[in-house]
């Protein structure tokens, strides 16, 4: 049995253009398909957030239209609400990556908030990344590519990636609220945003990161993992 450890976000809101609050966290079916899939593999989960605080979910990736009906949507609140790890998070920078033999980050709006500026969390992926280890991104957990940075080089510049498109956040209705889209911005870093059909599940294997484009590519993304971890 192998650990792997779950990067999360720690924040619950997003910030527009605006400067309005919009509320967020993490994305359920990003977190719960990989976290079961993991589990019946027979590995253990670790999450770690900056500080160490519970992560929040996204009340709207628990609505019945984003599970497929009403009875999965609190099957899903229902996983959620057993998985103890999320409920006893360590801190971001307490993390000694020998400890596990992969890196998961889901996503949801959180993460543009918090994890594309977080020093710590891109310090643990440029490691990650060093080490050869399976490096699992999903959705907009990619915005957190962006705080992996040395001497102003992007440490994912050159990377084909799979991350929520440009079309997904318009036809989600942010595109024109946002700050910032992270395909543009990732293309902007140096890293090669490869785009996928939207809301198809599309992943995309570099090297040793694996990189998911929306909630749908949440699992295939694990089951990749899996097979890469034997």
């Amino acid at each position: 049995m192998s650990k792997i450890l779950f990067v999360m976000t720690g924040v619950d809101y997003w910030t527009l253009a605006d400067g309005t609050r919009h509320p967020t966290g993490f994305w359920a079916e990003e977190a719960v398909a990989p976290y079961e899939a993991f589990k019946a593999a027979g590995h253990e989960i670790v999450v770690a957030t900056p500080g160490g605080v519970v992560p929040t979910v996204d009340k709207g990736s628990l609505a019945a239209e984003y599970n497929g009906g009403q009875e999965n949507a609190d099957r899903v609140a229902g996983v959620l609400a057993a998985a103890t790890e999320l409920q006893h998070p360590i801190s971001l920078q307490d993390v000694n990556l020998d400890e596990y033999a992969a890196v998961y980050y889901p996503g949801g709006h959180g993460p543009m908030e918090d994890l594309a500026v977080d020093a710590d969390s891109g310090k643990l992926l440029t490691l990650a990344l060093e080490s050869g280890k399976p490096l699992g991104v999903v959705c907009h957990g990619p915005a957190a590519l962006l705080a992996a940075e040395h001497d102003g080089v992007n440490a994912f510049a050159g990377y084909r990636v799979a991350a929520f498109t440009n079309d997904e956040e318009t036809q989600s209705g942010f595109a024109d609220k946002a700050k910032w889209l992270l395909q543009d911005r990732l293309t902007e870093a140096g890293v090669q945003v490869q785009v996928g059909e939207p809301w198809a599940p599309h992943i995309i294997v570099d090297r040793n990161l694996v990189t998911g484009q929306n909630p749908a590519s949440s699992a295939p993304l694990a089951a990749e993992l899996i097979k890469t971890l034997g």
